[in-house]
C-alpha cells in the first residue's frame, strides 16, 4: 500500500518565510486560498529539541487547516521524506532562531 503523499509548503507570513510540511493540500473551498491540511511535526522524545520545530509546533497547534491566500505562497513541492521546517527572514534568508533565554546576571552589591 503506497503511503500518504508528502508537501512542503512555502509561503510568506509577517515579513518571514515559512517551510511546513503537510499531508493534504488543495484547493480550497473559499476562492484565492489553498488548503493546508494535516500538518506533519517530529515527535522527539529525546534530549536535543529543534527549536524552530518546537515555535512551528506550538503557533499551529490545534489547526484542522490553514487557509493561505495564493499570493502568499512561494512553493508546494511533493517530497519522498520530511526534513527540517524553518522560519526565515523575507528579507535576508537567513533563519530566525528563537534562542533560549539566558540566566540574568547577579546584581552586584
Amino acid at each position: 500500500m503506497a503511503s500518504k503523499p508528502l508537501y512542503k509548503v512555502t509561503f510568506l507570513n509577517a515579513g518571514k518565510v515559512y517551510e511546513l510540511y503537510a499531508r493534504s493540500v488543495a484547493s480550497g473551498a473559499l476562492w484565492g486560498f489553498t488548503e493546508v491540511r494535516d500538518l506533519v511535526f517530529d515527535v522527539n522524545e529525546g534530549l536535543v529539541v529543534d527549536p524552530t520545530e518546537e515555535r512551528l509546533r506550538d503557533e499551529f497547534a490545534g489547526t484542522r487547516a490553514l487557509h493561505l491566500p495564493m499570493q502568499c505562497i512561494v512553493r508546494i513541492e511533493e517530497v519522498e521524506r520530511k526534513g527540517k521546517t524553518a522560519i526565515r527572514d523575507a528579507a535576508t534568508g537567513e533563519a530566525v532562531v528563537t534562542a533560549f533565554p539566558l540566566p540574568a546576571k547577579p546584581a552586584r552589591p
